[in-house]
C-alpha cells in the first residue's frame, strides 16, 4: 500500500527541518509516542536505529526505525533551492514501512511537507488490517502532520490536547 500526504506549514523550511529533527520535540507533536530511543547511532543521522513504542488506544506497537537518508546533513544554512529529505524504514511485528519526507520552500515563511509512505504486511492479521482499513494509515499520517503543523505554528502540545 502506497500513499502521499502533504501539508503547508507557515514556518521557514529551515525551522521546520530543525523542529522535525529534534528528538526533544517528538512527544509534543507525535501523538501516541511512548518511547523513541536510539539503539545504535545518533538520533536523526543516517544509519541510526531506534526503538519506537507507540500507543494507539489500547494497542501498543513496538518497532525499529532506521534512518536511511538525511539531506542535507546539516540543517543550518540550507541553500534556498535544495529540498530537505528525511527517509526512514520501520520494521515491526508483521509489517514493514518506509516514509520519505520532503520539505520544500514555497515562500520565505512557508514550507511544503510531502510524506510519501509505503506499507507491506507479513502476518495475516496485519494484511487483513491493510485490506479492510487502508484509509486508517493515511488518516494517521495526516493527523501526525496536522499535529506537527499546530506545534510548529502555535506551539500546541498534543499531550495537553483533548481528542
Amino acid at each position: 500500500m502506497k500513499y502521499t500526504v502533504s501539508i503547508e506549514i507557515a514556518q521557514p523550511r529551515e525551522r521546520v527541518a530543525q523542529l522535525l529533527a529534534d528528538p526533544a520535540h517528538l512527544p509534543m507533536w507525535l501523538r501516541g509516542l511512548v518511547l523513541h530511543e536510539p539503539i545504535s547511532g545518533t538520533h536523526g543521522q543516517v544509519g541510526t536505529e531506534s526503538r519506537v513504542v507507540m500507543q494507539m488506544g489500547r494497542q501498543t506497537m513496538e518497532a525499529t526505525e532506521t534512518i536511511t537518508r538525511r539531506e542535507p546533513a546539516s540543517l543550518h544554512g540550507i541553500p534556498r533551492d535544495s529540498v530537505v529529505q528525511f527517509d526512514r524504514e520501520i520494521v515491526g511485528k508483521g509489517m514493514w514501512s518506509a516514509a520519505r519526507e520532503r520539505l520544500t520552500e514555497t515562500g520565505p515563511e512557508t514550507t511544503l511537507w510531502e510524506s510519501e509512505n509505503e506499507h507491506r504486511f507479513d502476518g495475516m492479521a496485519m494484511r487483513l488490517v491493510g485490506l479492510v482499513m487502508p484509509g486508517a494509515f493515511r488518516k494517521q499520517t495526516r493527523r501526525h502532520m496536522e499535529d506537527f503543523k499546530a506545534f510548529a505554528e502555535q506551539g500546541t502540545d498534543v499531550r495537553e490536547a483533548k481528542g
